[in-house]
């Protein structure tokens, strides 16, 4: 499997450090729409890695858990910030959330309650293969609450649950998909050509259609020029969920492009390996 991945938390997970500003009405990812309160389940995930702060999204799951993708857990320091606001900042200046006292160490959970927001501890896949390995590929994290929420979790969808998509039945599956992801849109000035900018900062929703599964990986095209569709993912929508008939069936794993566009990967959640793993973190 030769691809050309948008990985690693350099490009997958978009840095919140610098802060671009919107213009216009608000677009989502690569087409779709504002999600407003359609999935207050999926929420933003702010955290600090040795090589600085980032977003990803992810999804709960019980009270006091969420699923997202292991790049977005792995090596994570200290405490994990959690939003489910479904608009963050609609121009990013300043930025939406104050920088930890200490970077190296992360964010301390007394730090993301004095900005009211929810703490929790990342856990990455023991057989994550950072990415190298499709065979292996298993990722998928969690991130576990320091208190329970209110809010309503989502379900995963049961074991093998894609096996039932033959190929000319998951060509022609319709997905949905959420994340907090950057909006592909002309800039404020210079070159008009879109490109994916990080603000507006919102929960968007949009529809993909099935192209390929692995025992490991459901791929989907995401082009928002397919007319059977809506769009597809882009970089902060890492560990965002992939949903069939309200299910979760894999989280946000990788894309081809550097403008969000074309196919893209998630990890599946339905696979007996990943299961195990995430039930032993729930009640």
């Amino acid at each position: 499997m030769n691809l050309r991945i948008r990985t690693g938390l350099a490009a997958v997970a978009v840095m919140l450090m610098t802060a671009v500003a919107s213009a216009g009405p608000a677009a989502a990812i690569t087409g779709g729409e504002p999600d407003g309160d359609a999935h207050p389940n999926v929420g933003l995930i702010v955290f600090y890695h040795p090589d600085g702060r980032f977003r990803c999204s992810a999804t709960l799951i019980s009270p006091t858990v969420l699923i997202t993708a292991a790049h977005c857990t792995s090596r994570v320091l200290g405490s994990v910030l959690i939003d489910f606001n479904t608009s963050i900042s609609q121009t990013g200046i300043p930025a939406p959330y104050a920088p930890a006292a200490n970077p190296a160490f992360g964010y301390t959970a007394a730090e993301v309650a004095a900005m009211g927001k929810v703490s929790g501890r990342a856990y990455t896949h023991p057989g994550y293969s950072d990415l190298t390995d499709t065979a292996n590929w298993n990722d998928a994290g969690v991130v576990v609450l320091d208190s329970p929420v209110t809010i309503a979790p989502a379900t995963i969808a049961p074991q093998d649950y894609l096996n039932q998509f033959k190929p000319n039945v998951l060509s022609k599956t319709i997905f949905d998909i959420v994340g907090y992801g950057d909006e592909v849109r002309q800039a404020d000035s210079g070159s008009q050509k879109p490109t994916p900018l990080t603000y507006p900062l919102i929960r968007r929703q949009t529809t993909v259609i099935g192209q390929k599964l692995t025992p490991q990986i459901l791929q989907v095209n995401g082009n928002d020029s397919d007319n059977r569709a809506g769009g597809g993912t882009c970089f902060g929508d890492s560990g965002g969920p992939i949903f069939h008939d309200g299910l979760i069936v894999g989280v946000t794993s990788y894309g081809y492009t550097k403008n969000c566009r074309y196919l893209a990967g998630f990890q599946r959640v339905d696979i007996a390996g990943v299961q195990s793993w995430v039930n032993s973190f729930l009640d």
